[in-house]
């Protein structure tokens, strides 16, 4: 099976704030306790390949990393060291909207939002009827984002990322926005999707939602892989260390 993703020994460092930025907040940590605040390993010295048509849940406790391991997949961060290496077509779905300018209408949104996709406005004049049918949010297409509620503002969110053709999809705990009938419309769309062969990656906390979605789960703390394996197999050791840290 050819390759879709591979990570070689990638570290990602972030900085804490130090007293040389002269914020309030970090003079008085630095009074208080007399120490600079240093740097932190996001991910840390990780590995990982991922073929394509795989469905891949990635789990952990909040700070595990997880998001910030998407972030690099979808090559929004840069590793301090190690090798990122992409071989299909990424399509993030990590913050509903990125892209989106709040002045501009949902209409012209959906062509920005294309545009940085590398999409032409010929290939997203093809797709623009399905984004609004699936959105449903036809009367207030044409009206700024800015106006929308955050549950139409998801929805076109959504639909756009959806029917961009990917071949890498990148979900970031998604599935929970929106009401209950259009978490529905989602996860038949995922489905759908990744029946197609569609390499998929979702993050969530979700379990049961991820064992029936996904053949493979990889369990990361502290930016490191813990397990990584049989999606049942890995839920099942994750809940157990969580019962006994509760």
């Amino acid at each position: 099976m050819a390759v879709a993703i591979k990570l070689n020994n990638i570290t990602v460092e972030f900085k804490k704030p130090t007293l040389g930025n002269h914020t309030l907040k970090n003079n008085i940590y630095y009074f208080i306790t007399g120490k600079k605040i240093s740097t932190f390993k996001a991910i840390d010295q990780l590995s990982l390949i991922i073929n394509e048509k795989e469905t891949i849940g990635i789990i952990g406790s909040n700070g595990a990393g997880k998001t910030t391991l998407l972030r690099i997949i979808a090559q929004i961060i840069v590793p301090k060291s190690g090798s990122v290496k992409i071989f299909k077509r990424v399509i993030p779905l990590l913050e509903l909207g990125i892209g989106f300018h709040p002045e501009l209408s949902g209409r012209e949104n959906c062509y920005l939002a294309g545009a940085l996709l590398d999409f032409t406005p010929k290939e997203i004049d093809l797709r623009l009827n399905r984004i609004i049918d699936f959105s449903g949010i036809h009367s207030f297409i044409d009206a700024p984002v800015k106006t929308y509620s955050s549950g139409m503002f998801a929805r076109l969110a959504f639909s756009l990322a959806t029917e961009v053709d990917p071949e890498i999809f990148l979900v970031d705990e998604i599935i929970s926005v929106g009401d209950e009938s259009f978490q529905r419309k989602c996860i038949l769309r995922i489905q759908k999707m990744i029946k197609k062969g569609i390499t998929t990656i979702f993050v969530s906390h979700n379990l049961d939602f991820l064992v029936t979605q996904c053949s493979r789960l990889i369990w990361i703390e502290h930016g490191k892989i813990m397990m990584d394996g049989a999606a049942v197999e890995v839920a099942h050791r994750y809940r157990y260390q969580q019962r006994l840290l509760n």
